[in-house]
């Protein structure tokens, strides 16, 4: 038989202006149905699969009913998802997790279903210009990066690191940022190598940009890419180290896995399902970090020396203990901006971090 997708029914049976006249789903009084939809698989290995564990931690609550459609790409098949998931299943509250669903298009259908709640991860949501039924959520997670730094400042032999990133939104550059900047707590002189693929999932080119960072002599590696599998197989199979990102890398690579920044979605999503439950509001902008269990860190593999052990322990209680700055000054950025003069910093949940569109000094790349 052949798969029909919910984007693919719900065209064949008229389109998005049509849904009023189909049936909808039959909800318990104290039922809840809850929507995910991720731009690529369930078990990508990173960031489709961490909310899917995520999602999980939904299913298993009593009185909650999940729908869930994988591989939906970020065009208008979205929206016919969306829609679909609204008018046949009753979803009520809808969680499409990839970055580009936001706009337009769950700002073209938010305001269609007033009854329902969009909560997006990853977009800036704003009071003056979007929907009160569309929220927004997101970690710290460039804390989990500064630490990955950290290993991988003690690993390197050739004081060069490496990241395959996919598109120069804030939160990859905060990534590769903090990548370097955790580096250079351990050397000052380490060099941070940025390809950026062009797509969050592209497993040719995930391939050939980790092959070519082994080439220039980077010997640890990690990624912001939908699916790290590809990055991080290829560059274990050069022989360099690797840091891993969004969900837990380490079968792929045991031996060569330093540790990894990455995604607990379960509270995060367990607890506004509550709160919708309960008759609460969620709030439209949500974070959190490490110490509010929005990210996590891979166990330290066997090539983590002692001396970054104890290093690593002790910046993960500084941040774990908040205020923690990243970017602090005097730094510059790769072109020879003042980012930040000296005394200046930005914590973690500084909101002008949401807006980074350089890299810093010692990144060699562009954003352009």
């Amino acid at each position: 038989m052949t798969r029909i997708s919910r984007r693919t029914l719900l065209a064949s049976t008229g389109a998005v202006a049509a849904t009023s006249l189909l049936p909808q789903t039959a909800l318990a009084a104290d039922e809840l149905t809850v929507g995910f939809i991720y731009v690529g698989p369930k078990d990508d290995f990173g960031y489709n699969q961490a909310h899917a564990e995520g999602a999980a931690a939904v299913k298993a609550m009593d009185g909650v009913k999940v729908v869930e459609e994988e591989n939906v790409p970020e065009t208008v098949d979205v929206q016919s998802s969306m829609e679909s998931m609204i008018n046949f299943d009753g979803v009520k509250l809808l969680f499409p997790t990839s970055f580009g669903y936001f706009d337009p298009h769950i700002l073209d259908i938010a305001p269609k279903h007033e009854g329902v709640r969009f909560q997006h991860a990853a977009g800036l949501w704003s009071a003056d210009k979007h929907p009160t039924n569309v929220g927004s959520y997101f970690g710290y997670i460039g804390m989990g990066q500064y630490l990955n730094g950290i290993t991988a400042g003690h690993a390197t032999k050739t004081k060069k690191i490496g990241f395959v990133a996919a598109k120069p939104i804030p939160q990859v550059l905060l990534n590769i940022n903090s990548f370097l900047l955790g580096a250079r707590q351990v050397d000052p002189e380490i060099t941070c190598q940025v390809i950026f693929t062009g797509e969050w999932s592209l497993a040719v080119k995930e391939a050939e940009a980790t092959n070519a960072l082994a080439d220039q002599g980077c010997d640890v590696i990690t990624c912001h890419v939908d699916g790290p599998k590809v990055v991080m197989e290829t560059a274990a199979a050069r022989d360099a180290l690797i840091c891993g990102y969004h969900a837990n890398q380490s079968p792929l690579a045991p031996e060569k896995y330093l540790t990894g920044a990455e995604w607990n979605w379960a509270g995060v999503y367990t607890g506004m399902v509550k709160t919708a439950m309960e008759g609460g509001t969620i709030d439209n902008f949500v974070r959190g970090g490490l110490a509010d269990g929005f990210i996590k860190m891979s166990p330290l593999g066997p090539a983590v020396s002692d001396a970054a052990r104890k290093q690593y322990d002790a910046t993960k209680a500084k941040i774990m203990a908040g205020g923690f700055a990243a970017i602090k000054g005097p730094l510059k950025d790769n072109a020879g901006n003042v980012i930040a003069a000296a005394g200046q910093s930005f914590v973690e949940d500084d909101i002008a971090l949401e807006s980074m569109d350089y890299l810093v000094e010692g990144v060699i790349g562009s954003t352009s």
